[in-house]
């Protein structure tokens, strides 16, 4: 058949046409194919130069901007980012009885960021102005998924606080942005740390914790009949309150009292998880839910005891172990948790956890806790290069099958 028009011919076999149709037809299908396909890209490239710094095999030459630095942006602004907005995209509407998105509004956001990455990438062998033009393009692509999901906020009569503290990361995300920008145009160093702390303590710790807040007492009390949900608005301020402590801290570069703001965090966020956690058996897709979620408080907990440390030493004894704690053990662990019930729920299939997802899950605890370990091993970029291998295995299988997911039509026959 030659109609473009139609989902598939005679074979079955999809057009391209309608493969594009199919993928545009929910903010999360594009979003969350672009992040799927970045983790992978991105994680591979680190990896890659992993491998010929510990045993110089490729004779890769540093790029423009220094590895370490870029790996940091890359994950940060590009990789998790992409799956934020397509997540916020799709459920921003849904939160405040409002409609939804049409194409024309987040597609240019999924292009945006995915040719952000790749130029990126290539800037790190191409050069200064292929990297400028990239963070130019990520500038303005996430410009327009904060002023589309800020406008939601705008209208909206009775505000919706969980909204509204993504929007807030959001735009300290973009603020984040900017700094590296300016890192390119100077190469002030002051620049890129600011940049670094930003992504990780002012964008990616409060919309996860916002999400988590929201979400996981709500699918709890979906699988668990009788659950009693909990939310405490104060909480959203508590964390954000501690979390910008901790930022100023970071960038002032007082290490010495970062305990405090670790400390309140780690404390709170056990007492969340005691709250949340449900007395009774829970499916396996919600009980990841809550594992993903237990590695927030050990992260902070690990924040604190290197900050104790430090004011009493001056040694930083975990290296970066507690930002991996973050990084990998809690972004990680919810993407893979989050990201399948997103997935399974909008295709129309069963929520449950599924063996791909779980062995992905079970082996990013595992690529967690070696990365953290690595950080005291006496060979610390061999059990570097481990992890990172063992990151990309976890997530080849999980990408695929998910990929797959976006690119088919919803079983139950349903649009979206």
């Amino acid at each position: 058949m030659n109609n473009q028009n139609i989902s598939a011919d005679s074979t079955g076999a999809f057009v391209p046409a309608a493969l594009l149709k199919q993928l545009a037809a929910a903010p999360h299908r594009l979003l969350f194919l672009i992040g799927a396909t970045n983790v992978l890209l991105a994680m591979a490239a680190w990896t890659l130069w992993l491998i010929d710094a510990r045993w110089n095999v490729f004779d890769i030459t540093q790029p423009v901007v220094p590895a370490g630095w870029l790996h940091a942006v890359v994950m940060q602004y590009y990789v998790l980012p992409a799956f934020i907005f397509g997540f916020l995209l799709t459920v921003f509407p849904r939160w405040m009885g409002l409609p939804a998105f049409e194409r024309k509004h987040y597609v240019p956001v999924g292009l945006g960021l995915v040719g952000g990455q790749l130029l990126t990438l290539i800037g790190a062998a191409a050069g200064l102005p292929v990297m400028q033009a990239a963070a130019a393009i990520t500038i303005l692509s996430w410009s327009v998924g904060l002023w589309l999901l800020a406008k939601l906020v705008y209208v909206h009569s009775a505000k919706d606080w969980h909204s509204v503290s993504c929007v807030l990361a959001l735009t300290f995300g973009l603020c984040g942005l900017l700094m590296y920008a300016a890192f390119l145009a100077t190469f002030d160093a002051r620049w890129m740390f600011a940049t670094i702390k930003i992504g990780s303590i002012g964008l990616l710790l409060p919309i996860y914790f916002t999400v988590c807040h929201r979400m996981i007492p709500f699918f709890a009390s979906s699988a668990l009949p009788g659950y009693q949900t909990d939310r405490p608005l104060w909480s959203l301020a508590f964390v954000w309150a501690a979390a910008l402590g901790q930022l100023y801290l970071e960038i002032r570069h007082g290490y010495a009292w970062i305990w405090l703001p670790a400390g309140l965090l780690a404390v709170h966020c056990s007492w969340l998880l005691f709250k949340w956690w449900p007395r009774r058996q829970m499916p396996a897709l919600l009980r990841v839910l809550f594992v993903g979620f237990a590695w927030l408080p050990i992260s902070f907990a690990l924040y604190a005891i290197q900050s104790a440390w430090y004011a009493i030493s001056g040694a930083f004894i975990l290296g970066r172990a507690p930002a991996h704690a973050l990084f990998i053990g809690f972004f990680g662990s919810l993407l893979v948790a989050m990201v399948t019930r997103v997935t399974q729920g909008h295709s129309g299939r069963p929520l449950v956890l599924g063996a791909v997802a779980a062995v992905a899950f079970v082996l990013v605890q595992g690529v967690a806790i070696l990365r953290i370990v690595a950080e005291t091993m006496p060979d610390a970029m061999f059990w570097q290069v481990l992890a990172a291998i063992g990151w990309v295995l976890a997530f080849i299988p999980w990408v695929a099958r998910s990929s797959w997911i976006y690119l088919t039509p919803r079983v139950d026959g349903r649009t979206g």
